[in-house]
């Protein structure tokens, strides 16, 4: 019988496999970074062969290091980074082009153009969304328009579409041999080309973006078996469990209960709400997005506030301007001041996400004086992520009508202390760390395992849920406001900066 269930969580900037036992806890772990590719000024992309095969690595490396064989696993579940897109030759299992990565806003002129007319919530009653550059529709459209001889082999059949997730499947279970085509709810709704209602891909914006269904993967639920693994290491596993990362994230954080919400703390930070079997349409900047979908059981919706660059800035320190040596050394140095010294920083790097949704915004610090020192701007690196999740969470409790009692979060920047006090402090809300801190993958393993039958249901999912610990507040009110005001009226800077 097998005893564990593995998860491949292919990320924005790098691929891991975990195997999980049945309670939730790791068993083994590899993980190996792809390289970020940056052509030019606001484009991002990433090498899908160079993907595939860090993910190959990562799976042998984590089963041998356990000295485990297939016949351990009961099924793989998938997760992925969403919204990047890719093309390639069904025949020869080649892209046409490097994946093109949700963080990407080389389609800011198509988004002008669509939303000239109609505005840029055209399609936002049939997908949730709004024109922005960060969803796959026109990462799609662009690649057919630019890519010499794409539009015609698409028209012909011979090229595929897929998220990662998408890639992934049609790969592990046998590629040109034979590869399976499909994707799952949550996924497909990051494309702006899925009803939210129907499940199925949307005629009208086909039609209106210039993409041929023939390319499109077929739409799945998020628990089920789509096919069975090639790969040596893992040969005749099943893969069973597919949901976009914060999807994932929700299902590992066991938000399976309408109001329930976690964070994610990643590149970009993400909050979900499960808002039930209800598409709840937003007025307050945020994405009306898919939960999961479990097998034959109805649709779970969800309510999304997705925050371009979190994490990304610590990293833009660290790498574009050396000012720490590794991501985990901005702690300390923000930790060589008392407060922030009157320095905002918005890190509009790609326009603002929600609630904003602006593409022509760009970053900017703000508040600087002689004063002023490197520890003052580390501070102000890690706030503007407190501040950013400050925004959406009260859009949040806007849109949905429910106040959060505390907030669940996970991701990389967790173990953040001071962050993680900030946050709290400005949100005046307990932020509560889970034990398993690995919860995108686990939400996929949770999902693939579900599917087989190893776990019975979610209630088994919820029991494995811990508190690992509990940031609570501890700011003065006058105080907390005033800090917000400043931030505010710092992020009004950033607006229309590109013309």
């Amino acid at each position: 019988m097998p005893t564990y269930v593995g998860a491949i969580d292919q990320g924005t900037t790098s691929s891991r496999f975990i195997v999980f036992d049945r309670t939730g806890r790791i068993v083994s772990v590899a993980q190996k970074e792809h390289e970020q590719i940056y052509p030019k000024p606001g484009w991002v992309e990433h090498d899908p062969a160079e993907i595939w095969r860090r993910v190959e690595t990562v799976i042998a490396e984590a089963m041998e290091a356990k000295d485990l064989k297939p016949s351990d696993l009961a099924a793989i579940g998938i997760t992925n980074q969403r919204e990047t897109t890719l093309v390639w030759n069904r025949k020869t299992g080649e892209a046409v082009y490097n994946a093109i990565v949700w963080q990407d806003t080389r389609v800011g002129d198509a988004v002008g153009e669509f939303s000239a007319d109609g505005g840029q919530d055209r399609y936002r009653a049939k997908t949730g969304l709004p024109l922005a550059t960060y969803f796959s529709g026109l990462k799609i459209r662009w690649i057919l328009n630019n890519v010499e001889g794409a539009r015609a082999a698409a028209e012909a059949g011979e090229l595929l579409f897929g998220n990662i997730d998408t890639f992934l499947i049609w790969n592990l279970t046998g590629g040109v041999e034979g590869g399976i085509h499909v994707t799952d709810v949550t996924n497909a709704s990051r494309t702006q080309l899925m009803n939210l209602a129907t499940l199925q891909w949307d005629e009208e914006i086909l039609a209106d973006f210039g993409i041929p269904k023939v390319m499109l993967p077929e739409i799945r639920s998020s628990a089920e078996v789509y096919g069975k693994a090639v790969l040596g290491p893992i040969r005749d596993v099943a893969i069973a469990g597919d949901l976009g990362d914060q999807q994932a994230a929700l299902f590992g954080q066991a938000c399976f209960s309408p109001g329930e919400a976690k964070n994610t703390y990643g590149t970009g930070c993400f909050m979900l709400m499960n808002t039930g079997e209800k598409i709840v349409p937003s007025k307050c900047g945020l994405l009306t997005t898919l939960g999961y979908k479990i097998g034959d059981k109805p649709a779970i919706y969800a309510l999304e506030g997705s925050i371009a660059i979190t994490g990304a800035l610590v990293q833009w320190l660290r790498d574009n301007l050396n000012m720490i040596e590794k991501s985990s050394d901005i702690e300390p140095l923000a930790r060589t001041v008392n407060d922030n010294g009157g320095v905002y920083f918005v890190p509009a790097f790609s326009g603002l996400y929600a609630p904003y949704w602006k593409d022509t915004a760009r970053g900017v610090v703000a508040g600087l004086t002689r004063f002023v020192n490197k520890g003052h701007i580390a501070r102000a690196v890690l706030e503007a992520t407190a501040y950013q999740v400050r925004e959406v969470l009260d859009a949040m409790e806007m849109d949905s009508g429910i106040e959060l009692a505390n907030l669940r979060t996970d991701g990389g920047m967790v173990g953040n202390h001071l962050l993680m006090q900030f946050q709290a402090n400005i949100l005046n809300k307990p932020v509560v760390r889970p034990v398993v801190q690995e919860t995108t993958a686990l939400g996929a393993a949770y999902a693939a395992g579900l599917a087989v039958g190893f776990f019975e249901d979610t209630e088994e999912l919820v029991a494995n849920w811990a508190e690992d610990h509990r940031w609570r507040p501890s700011m003065d009110e006058a105080v907390r406001e005033k800090l917000y005001h400043f931030w505010k009226k710092a992020v009004t800077r950033t607006f229309d900066w590109t013309e």
